[in-house]
């Protein structure tokens, strides 16, 4: 992979949304390891920008360190202060986006009837849930409105 190459004002925007951040990966004496770097790219994954503390004391090696994670996984160089280092990368789009528009499943839940004496056992009852229903604080099942847009709105007036 390449590293990606930004402008230095979205550098800057990118520092600045770092600046809060704390250390999601710390490099140890053993330097870059397959682990580390497997770790810095899940981190990305999740995140999209992360700082890394690396802790050596030797400017160069933290410089050789930063270049290798860019062109290993793919990220742009955004800082490197001291034993910090910051890398950004893209967040990939998730599963559950890339999927097509659907109204998930019916789900099964489990309603509880209690006796009005209260001497008996509550009555466990299995229930049907579509995606647009919703069962009420009484065990009714209640159904959502059909919204409104405000092209739908104009029409109507």
């Amino acid at each position: 992979m390449t590293a990606i190459t930004l402008t230095t004002h979205q550098r800057r925007e990118k520092r600045a949304d770092a600046h809060h951040l704390s250390p999601v990966v710390l490099i140890g004496g053993d330097g870059l390891t397959p682990a580390v770097i497997k770790e810095t790219d899940a981190a990305l994954n999740a995140h999209g920008l992360i700082k890394v503390r690396v802790f050596s004391d030797e400017r160069a090696s933290r410089e050789a360190m930063l270049a290798t994670l860019t062109d290993q996984l793919g990220a742009a160089p955004i800082q490197h202060i001291g034993k910090l280092l910051v890398l950004w990368r893209p967040v990939p789009p998730k599963e559950k986006e890339l999927r097509d528009d659907r109204m998930p499943g019916p789900k099964v839940v489990k309603l509880l009837k209690f006796s009005k004496s209260g001497n008996h056992r509550p009555q466990v009852k299995k229930i049907k849930v579509l995606g647009n229903e919703r069962v009420a604080a009484g065990g009714e099942i209640k159904r959502a409105r059909k919204r409104i847009t405000s092209v739908k709105r104009k029409a109507v007036d």
